[in-house]
């Protein structure tokens, strides 16, 4: 049985017995994230089980590049796809379960699932976001058992379970009743009012019901709303839960984004104070106690907080503080809890240092740098500038953003793209190849400082673009809203290059402590061996050359390289740490996207201080040690 309050929850049965442990050091994982209703639906077939063995029962065969566009055959089609991909389209728990094998074998050994809660009856938020009952999963995506299951065979596979979860707001659970901000038609009529945020709290008409309509009363409602009306468990039932102040218009205006609704979402007042003298608010105590409750239950391994701008500091460490000794308390020593910090790489260090989150995550310069680096269109500096600021985080680079920052390039909403959103595969002008070029973004992402994330259906090419972020949310099982204008048709397939490349270089990266741990150094190149610069974007068009850098741990240097240039060779003397090499030794080519390559060597010789020449192929990246 579902509880309907807090009261109900046997916190004394649900922590008996061993719990998962932590990693030493979550700098040595890569995570993959997903949005639940778009991963797998688990009808798929020709596809390989979580054991290795191949799946020929189903109803979904695999994509295959002759079913690129086959839901958009007419304008009809067309707006049928559009519209299911604003629905929830059939993704599930039980899906996901079937499709571990799948990302262990990739090399992910964490994954990132988005929110499983009960959304309002009267929506359509299949990605989790509008929660109703916070102590319940959402029936679109299947039970709090499949969600223990998932858990348990992740970690049957060695793979840690981050879940989505969210702080500062619910789902659109009740209607104002404002009396300000007049909203007319053309002919200016009047039609009502608009609920937007001035600091003034509003009226309310009352609860949703589970039709949408406000026909509750606005308080505690007891059984009559359970379980599909208002709001869950019933300590959020009482009006103070709610900021209950508009929505918000200024989206960088202070206190507006942080006290007003998210949307439609309705925004909990968590408490009042700085962040050392903080007072949660009885919501913020009872959310605490929900989230307590399944890292018990589920034996999660980490959380990603939504909308961390949007709340007070002092709420953050408070929960932090709270998540951290309960799973402490399980003997989950290094419990993760992900911010999603938006605004830049100072607010992001200054919030971690004040609420103890452990990494960030939205750091929206990393993804744009890392995205047009590989393109040509950013000079390598200003990516690998990114994690040797000393002067913001007042340590050495490594030190502070090895484990400290979640980088990603595609993700689910893109908010830095505005209303251009695209997946690093779409070729935004004629002629582009970017998809020649995404396993160089995916190498970059997993060879340099910070913790790798992995967004779903990158690592098979999906291009989505559009104004709309349901463009980026393709359904990696197809359905009536697959990937490439497709329907009817799965991703899980694992000869894709993409994917298997991918998985090559990740193997390196876990066995090789320099990869995951080293220093970074961004080197500088030559092709003449005499005249050393780093890489450098000139003229109006992308810059075409070779971009390397080195990992250092102890005395390991490891030299990684990526070509920009998608149809064209390049080559180019790359600078080592003069002190770990001697003139005449041999480098190693532990991998290379051109097979020959492979187990070649490469002499050191004595320039700019000790340098080596390398060359790729066209879009080729490489490793040497």
């Amino acid at each position: 049985m579902t509880p309907k309050s807090l009261a109900e929850v046997d916190f004394a049965g649900l922590t008996q017995g061993a719990f998962f442990p932590s990693p030493a050091a979550w700098e040595d994982q890569v995570l993959y994230f997903m949005l639940v209703d778009r991963f797998s639906d688990g009808r798929e077939k020709d596809y390989t089980d979580n054991d290795g063995r191949p799946v020929t029962q189903g109803q979904t065969p695999r994509f295959a590049p002759a079913d690129r566009g086959n839901a958009l055959a007419t304008p009809q089609e067309q707006q049928a796809w559009f519209d299911a991909g604003g629905k929830f389209v059939g993704g599930t728990l039980s899906g996901l379960r079937g499709k571990l094998g799948y990302l262990q074998r990739l090399g992910a050994t964490a994954i990132w699932i988005s929110p499983v809660f009960k959304q309002a009856a009267w929506t359509d938020s299949y990605h989790g976001y509008g929660i109703q009952n916070f102590l319940d999963v959402d029936p679109h995506f299947g039970t709090r058992e499949q969600l223990r299951e998932v858990v348990a065979e992740a970690h049957r596979l060695g793979i840690y379970v981050i879940l989505d979860i969210i702080l500062n707001h619910t789902g659109d659970v009740f209607e104002y009743a404002p009396d300000r901000y007049e909203v007319r038609d053309a002919e200016g009529r009047l039609t009502g009012f608009d609920a937007r945020w001035d600091g003034r709290p509003y009226a309310v008409a009352g609860f949703k019901d589970a039709s949408g309509q406000a026909s509750l009363p606005f308080g505690p409602v007891g059984a009559q709303a359970w379980p599909d009306a208002a709001v869950w468990p019933a300590e959020f039932q009482a009006p103070e839960t709610f900021s209950r102040l508009g929505r918000i218009s200024n989206w960088d205006y202070d206190p507006e984004f942080r006290e007003g609704d998210f949307l439609s979402l309705k925004d909990v007042h968590l408490g009042r104070g700085g962040a050392d003298d903080y007072r949660p608010s009885p919501a913020l105590r009872a959310l605490c106690e929900v989230y307590k409750y399944w890292v018990a239950y589920a034996d999660l391994d980490g959380f990603r907080v939504d909308t961390v701008k949007h709340m007070d500091a002092g709420a953050a460490r408070f929960f932090t503080s709270v998540i951290h000794e309960f799973a402490q308390s399980l003997g989950k020593e290094n419990f993760y809890l992900v911010g999603e910090i938006t605004g830049g790489r100072q607010r992001a260090f200054e919030t971690l240092e004040t609420t103890g989150l452990n990494a960030a995550l939205g750091i929206d310069d990393i993804p744009d740098k890392l995205e047009y680096l590989v393109k040509g269109w950013r000079n390598p500096q200003e990516y690998f500038d990114l994690f040797r600021n000393s002067l913001l985080v007042q340590k050495e680079s490594h030190v502070w953003f090895r484990n400290r920052v979640v980088t990603t390039f595609d993700d689910h909403d893109q908010v830095r793209k505005g209303g251009n959103k695209a997946r690093f595969c779409h070729n935004e002008a004629p002629g582009q190849d970017n998809a020649r070029l995404v396993l160089n973004a995916l190498a970059l992402l997993a060879t340099t400082l910070g913790i790798p994330c992995v967004y779903y259906g990158t690592e098979q090419g999906f291009d989505g673009h559009g104004d709309n972020d349901r463009y980026l949310r393709e359904a990696m099982f197809g359905g009536a809203f697959g990937p490439f204008g497709s329907r009817g048709r799965h991703c899980f397939d694992e000869s894709q290059p993409v994917y298997c490349e991918l998985a090559k270089i990740l193997a390196l990266r876990r066995t090789h402590l320099a990869l995951r741990r080293g220093r970074q150094y961004l080197r500088p190149v030559s092709g003449n061996g005499v005249d050393f610069g780093l890489p450098v974007r000139w003229g109006e068009g992308p810059m075409r050359s070779l971009v390397a850098w080195s990992r250092i741990f102890n005395d390991r240097e490891m030299l990684c390289a990526l070509n920009t240039d998608p149809a064209g060779e390049q080559s180019a003397w790359v600078t080592l740490d003069d002190s770990l090499h001697a003139a005449g030794e041999k480098l190693k080519c532990l991998y290379s996207t051109d097979p020959g390559q492979i187990n070649g060597q490469a002499a050191v010789e004595a320039r700019n201080g000790k340098a080596v020449r390398l060359k790729l192929p066209a879009a080729g990246f490489a490793i040497w040690a």
